[in-house]
């Protein structure tokens, strides 16, 4: 029973920071960039052209650690930069890094691209 009343508070909580938050798109596209949240998405680039998980795992982890050491992002990297790491890299690298594509790529069941986003807000509203 305690943990209901826990459940409800919290939903109290939420509903009234909900209402009243503000999104600063610009932060969060910063906070995105900077997270790497593309880093799979780039092994995933590299498993497309031929290279087993593993390896791709491994060299997207070497780019990231590159990338923060010399405080870059992904989506700057030269392709000479980009070929330091594997002579795999294209020019299409760019397009598998973007992270508009990447959140439009998320299209499974509580994904993030917009028509599952969309499902997803229809349901809580039918559940509301």
């Amino acid at each position: 029973f305690d943990s209901i009343d826990t459940v409800k508070l919290c939903i109290e909580v939420f509903d009234l920071m909900i209402a009243s938050f503000k999104v600063n798109k610009e932060n969060m596209l910063s906070a995105c960039k900077n997270g790497f949240i593309n880093a799979t998405d780039l092994a995933d680039y590299l498993v497309r052209k031929g290279l087993p998980f593993r390896s791709a795992y491994k060299v997207s982890g070497r780019i990231i650690a590159y990338c923060i050491e010399n405080n870059r992002i992904l989506e700057t990297l030269t392709l000479e930069e980009y070929k330091k790491f594997d002579d795999l890299f294209e020019n299409d690298v760019y397009e598998a890094v973007d992270l508009d594509a990447c959140v439009a790529k998320r299209i499974s069941e509580g994904g993030t691209s917009i028509e599952s986003v969309e499902k997803q807000i229809e349901w809580v509203r039918a559940k509301i």
